[in-house]
């Protein structure tokens, strides 16, 4: 599984080819010390998808264009379009994460909210 990184600020983010992560912004809160947000766009090429992993972070998932199958460990896979949102917290492990179509294209955007010096992803065996 060949993976393209993405650096923002010492972060970084690993993905698979069929994604492509684009930074978006990344602020430090002042009233919550020691955290940052963090935004970031995925797009996925029709049938494209990551790898199982965890964030250890608040992620808050909306959808823009095309259809995003979602589950972590211990919930039911879920299918989302525009306008639908999706949360994992800081200790679930997303098992899918996936362009639902293998015709077109789909885009989401990620708000993580996170400790400033942990990692964006964390890949999962």
């Amino acid at each position: 599984m060949s993976a393209a990184v993405c650096l923002l600020g010492g972060v970084t983010f690993a993905a698979e080819d069929a994604a492509k992560v684009t930074p978006l912004m990344q602020k430090d809160l002042p009233n919550y010390p020691g955290k940052e947000g963090l935004m970031i766009s995925v797009e996925y090429e029709p049938g494209g998808s990551s790898p199982i992993h965890k964030h250890e972070a608040n992620a808050f998932v909306y959808v823009l264009e095309g259809s995003i199958a979602m589950q972590v460990k211990g919930e039911k896979e879920v299918t989302l379009s525009p306008g639908e949102t999706f949360y994992e917290g800081p200790s679930d492990i997303h098992l899918v994460s996936r362009n639902a179509s293998t015709t077109e294209p789909a885009k989401f955007i990620v708000v993580l909210l996170k400790n400033k010096d942990a990692p964006v992803v964390m890949p999962v065996e």
